[in-house]
């Protein structure tokens, strides 16, 4: 894979490039802990282009000094990104699939499609479970990745219902897109089981149905 660094203040991004293909763009956004490269194993069909992000703290981007990790600098992560990419449909896995979701509802126009898996960090909140993965760190080492900061802070960062609600109603009301947002995750935090509710969101679908359903948009 090849990397593209881009720039979200003071922190150098990743973005690889999976493969190359011809139409709308798919990014992949990784779990808390995890990075891009595992996410390029996903085994999907997509035919444009497949890029994966790693976020800050993640992977190939850079650690912040001193932490100050929030879902909201991970979607800063992603629109950035979406800025270089174009218009396309995103996966997200775990914290990532919260992040995916988020990113549809800010920039509607731009996302076609979000597609939600289970993976670490998904429910947010130390009192709840995070999906069937277990949050790891390979050490504390000063610069190493993932950021033990960012395990610990976005595994705090808890995600209220009411929050969510209105990010998938900027979705549905801003894409054009009938349901814009598909949850294929098993499974369900509070955030999750409120998005369930809403129009405009598909529900007990797989990964490639549902972008099957997208890449026809």
């Amino acid at each position: 894979m090849s990397i593209t660094r881009l720039q979200h203040n003071k922190v150098s991004l990743a973005l690889h490039k999976v493969r190359e293909g011809e139409g709308r763009a798919l990014l992949l956004l990784h779990g808390l802990g995890d990075s891009a490269v595992n996410m390029a194993s996903l085994p999907l069909k997509w035919n444009g282009p497949v890029w994966a992000l790693d976020f800050t703290g993640h992977g190939e981007s850079t650690v912040p000094a001193g932490g100050g990790y929030s879902s909201e600098i991970l979607m800063a992560d992603a629109d950035i990104a979406l800025r270089h990419v174009g218009e396309a449909t995103v996966v997200g896995r775990g914290l990532g699939a919260y992040i995916a979701f988020l990113i549809a509802g800010a920039r509607p126009t731009l996302v076609r499609g979000a597609v939600l898996l289970d993976g670490p960090g998904l429910a947010g909140g130390s009192i709840h479970a995070t999906s069937n993965t277990e949050i790891t760190s390979a050490g504390t080492r000063t610069g190493q990745t993932p950021d033990p900061w960012a395990l610990i802070e976005l595994s705090r960062d808890a995600r209220p219902p009411s929050y969510t609600t209105t990010f998938a109603r900027l979705a549905v009301s801003g894409s054009g897109i009938a349901d814009p947002i598909a949850v294929a995750c098993k499974v369900a935090p509070p955030w999750v089981e409120a998005i369930r509710a809403e129009p405009g969101v598909m529900v007990d679908i797989t990964l490639q149905d549902a972008l099957d359903i997208y890449a026809a948009i």
